[in-house]
């Protein structure tokens, strides 16, 4: 039956005799009601609901609204006017409302146990920090993710800046938008609400170049012999110290090498596709001066690695670098800043550009666009000359004599 449903005809609506239930459908918008029902046990209490009605490919569906008792009429009535608005538009409410609602936490062991396959772990580290840790996104996690809004993610990556600094924030929030692109793909959700987020500004790309000067303190800091070990990492620390400036790589590929990476004879270092930056398998001749570190490194029946307290590697970075820089002198530069002193360095010596790439694996530069296609060498041969050169500098350096270049025989 329909009747103009008021605030003061709510209480006066009763179910008639012999009913449990009785639904009063008011007069406007059509489909809006009042649903009587009276519970089953001793007190046969009547409960009043307001819900909403409609038709979609020809079957009736329901909505509930909310209890009379706690929503008024009007506020019903504006909800009902709504959801048959969603209805004209060619929506369907009753399904968006049985539709699983994930909230950020509950899909993040999904998203991470997918992300685990396909990036290096230490990256892989990092992506769950960001999007699990305390000091992120925490504030969201209980959040259904249909339900972030822009604001709340803008919110989150103020507050990291301000607590954690610019760079953090930045690496925060570009976690957070690759979880909301993964949750567009499986259907979870219909947009990403990181999308034109407050972006704190980058730091400036570091410039710092070690001068001979500095190179040859530092090398000479980390020579085992030079001071007893503070920490029982340091003796570790200041061997990959040396490697990294023979190498030019980039820290964990030196802090995470194996035994098993080595060629039978000891004379190549191949470091795997899994843990290579551009996920590309890459090859380095063991040069006599890398030879010497690695044949006092100690060699574990337990496990592979050559460096660190436990398999995965070396991962105590700060408290040796800090004694490093007192023992040295030099102050105010990063382990990466020798990557670049090598490469700089090598151009120095008069090694070609692409030669400089391939030494450090870089896909860029001459290996950019069609060019990367097609040319596949590995230039392993200019490669050992490049580092033969440079190590015999190094040399020259280290011992305050001219530098003294032996050509290589090809192999």
């Amino acid at each position: 039956m329909k009747t103009k449903i008021s605030a003061k005809v709510i209480d006066a609506l009763t179910l008639p005799e012999g009913k449990t239930e009785e639904v009063y459908w008011d007069t406007d918008p059509p489909g809006f009601g009042l649903r009587l029902r009276r519970r089953e046990g001793a007190d046969g209490e009547m409960t009043r609901t307001w819900i909403v009605q409609y038709k979609r490919e020809g079957e009736t569906r329901r909505i509930t609204i909310g209890k009379a008792n706690v929503l008024g009429v009007e506020a019903a009535r504006k909800v009902a006017r709504k959801v048959q608005a969603k209805v004209q538009l060619g929506e369907d409410p009753a399904a968006e409302r049985q539709r699983p609602r994930h909230t950020l936490r509950s899909l993040l062991d999904e998203y991470l146990a997918d992300k685990e396959k396909r990036v290096r772990p230490r990256t892989f580290t990092e992506i769950k920090r960001y999007l699990t840790g305390e000091s992120y996104f925490k504030a969201l996690h209980k959040t259904r993710i249909d339900k972030i809004h822009r604001a709340d993610v803008a919110a989150e990556v103020v507050r990291i800046e301000r607590e954690c600094g610019g760079p953090t924030a930045i690496e925060a929030r570009g976690a957070l938008s690759t979880f909301f692109v993964w949750a567009m793909s499986k259907g979870l959700c219909e947009n990403n609400p990181t999308i034109n987020v407050f972006r704190p500004a980058a730091n400036k790309p570091r410039e710092r170049v070690l001068d001979d000067s500095e190179l040859v303190a530092i090398w000479r800091a980390c020579v085992d012999e030079a001071v007893e070990s503070e920490h029982p990492s340091d003796c570790e620390y200041r061997k990959i110290i040396r490697l990294l400036i023979l190498t030019g790589c980039r820290r964990q590929e030196i802090g995470d090498m194996r035994w098993s990476e080595f060629s039978p004879d000891g004379t190549k270092w191949t470091i795997p596709a899994s843990r290579s930056k551009n996920k590309r398998p890459h090859v380095l001749p063991v040069m006599p001066m890398m030879r010497q570190i690695i044949d006092i490194v100690p060699r574990m029946a337990t496990r592979d690695a050559l460096f660190g307290l436990r398999a995965a590697g070396f991962t105590n970075w700060v408290l040796p670098k800090t004694d490093l820089d007192r023992r040295s002198g030099v102050t105010g530069w990063h382990l990466h800043d020798i990557r670049r002193t090598v490469a700089t360095q090598m151009g120095h010596l008069g090694v070609l550009p692409h030669v400089v790439e391939a030494a450090l694996n870089h896909q860029s530069g001459s290996k950019r666009g069609v060019a990367g296609v097609y040319n596949k060498s590995p230039y392993e041969r200019e490669v050992r000359n490049a580092l033969a050169t440079w190590h015999d500098h190094l040399r020259s350096l280290i011992e305050g004599r001219e530098r003294k270049v032996v050509p290589l025989r090809a192999e």
